[in-house]
């Protein structure tokens, strides 16, 4: 692994550290440079170093609202380190890595349980009302649906390349009914946070990608 990814590759390492709450465990950075190598898969346009740190620096605005946020941190790393366009299971097999590796790596029975239970939620990206760690994965996860136009474009225009195996039509279809889904929730975010500051935004850019996809 290069020093190109030396910040996230120290961010991991810390967050790893502090999550274990000092108790002993193997080096952190062959899991870092594996999860970065995983992140940088070819298949992968959208979901890619890029969005990991996106969602990464989304937690850091979000941290206080999360009852533990090394774990989201920790949440963040795996939510999306098996990804296969095609594939429908990659949350799953996501939570699964983070399962075998947290376990190696150092972290409690029951730390490791939360961050594989995080990773499961973002199938759906409903948390409960008082599951607050899941709330600030969620809306750290969802938050470039508030982005301003020109980085929003380049969302979608990442997500078709990921899905070029889709047919034109096919896609357009499949995209508008995500669309329609997420526009007929009550809240897109569940923060304080999210829901001030993306919410109005979000449903937005929602609605005009649906105006120009129909």
């Amino acid at each position: 692994m290069t020093d190109d990814f030396g910040d996230l590759r120290a961010r991991w390492t810390q967050t790893l550290l502090a999550a274990r709450h000092g108790a002993g465990g193997p080096d952190p950075l062959p899991y870092a440079d594996n999860l970065l190598a995983r992140w940088s898969e070819p298949q992968r346009r959208y979901h890619t170093v890029d969005h990991l740190t996106a969602v990464l620096n989304h937690i850091d605005v979000l941290e206080e609202h999360a009852t533990d946020p090394e774990l989201v941190r920790l949440a963040a790393w795996f939510h999306d380190a098996v990804y296969f366009p095609d594939r429908s299971e990659n949350e799953e097999r996501s939570a699964h890595l983070a399962e075998r590796a947290l376990a190696e790596a150092g972290m409690t029975p029951a730390a490791t349980a939360e961050v594989a239970r995080l990773v499961r939620l973002t199938v759906t990206h409903a948390p409960e009302a008082d599951d607050l760690n899941g709330q600030v994965l969620c809306d750290a996860d969802l938050a470039i649906l508030a982005a301003s136009p020109q980085p929003y474009a380049a969302y979608t225009a990442a997500v078709r390349e990921e899905y070029a195996f889709v047919p034109d039509d096919a896609f357009r279809e499949g995209r508008a009914a995500v669309l329609r889904q997420l526009l007929g929730l009550p809240r897109l975010f569940r923060t304080p946070h999210g829901e001030r500051e993306w919410e109005s935004r979000a449903r937005h850019n929602l609605a005009t990608e649906l105006k120009l996809l129909v």
